[in-house]
């Protein structure tokens, strides 16, 4: 019988088996024993705290996207206006934390996923729909009503498009020049730059 408050630090060293595994195997390679290996532990453990290895799949998934909510949030919280606080979405979403090699492993195998999984569909479009509205709530308080909504929409396209763009030409890259380039969209949207 495990011990009690070992369910946090099990799950916890079980997520970060599985990154381990997608980012040297691949996703389509990522099996129960290489993450139990990795782990040191029995297969029968991952079994006891997931159900099965698209449980814990998705619950890695889960983890990535509470690692990008943070770092954003962290930022948000000192933010001072609206636009401080797109540039806090901006800034977490190329911070080196998204852009360490295991992440971004995980995240392309992921979103090249998430059309043949329920679960993976059902995270990004909550991801999305977040980054969307958050965008959208700011963008409102600067921008006229149909501005907001196209600015936003943008803007998360742009993010996405980007990052997806910087971690396929250089999984180790810094991001500057992405993050860069968001930021200028963001004066442009804003009309700052007229």
């Amino acid at each position: 019988m495990p011990k009690v408050g070992m369910q946090p630090i099990r799950r916890k060293q079980l997520i970060e088996a599985t990154a381990a595994v997608i980012h040297q195997y691949g996703y389509a390679n990522t099996t129960v024993a290489k993450i139990s290996k990795i782990a040191g532990v029995s297969t029968g453990i991952i079994h006891h705290y997931f159900d099965g290895k698209n449980d814990l799949l998705a619950e890695t998934m889960r983890q990535l996207m509470r690692q990008l909510t943070d770092g954003i949030y962290s930022d948000w919280s000192r933010a001072n206006s609206p636009r401080e606080r797109i540039a806090a979405i901006i800034d977490g979403n190329f911070s080196a934390e998204q852009f360490a090699p295991e992440v971004v492993t995980c995240w392309l195998a992921f979103w090249a996923e998430t059309p043949h999984d329920a679960a993976l569909q059902r995270l990004s479009g909550i991801r999305g729909a977040r980054m969307r509205s958050n965008l959208l709530h700011n963008f409102r308080e600067m921008l006229p009503a149909n501005e907001a909504q196209d600015a936003a929409l943008l803007l998360a396209s742009l993010i996405d498009g980007l990052w997806i763009n910087c971690a396929l030409a250089s999984p180790t890259s810094d991001a500057t020049t992405a993050r860069r380039l968001a930021h200028q969209t963001l004066a442009r949207l804003l009309h700052e730059d007229s």
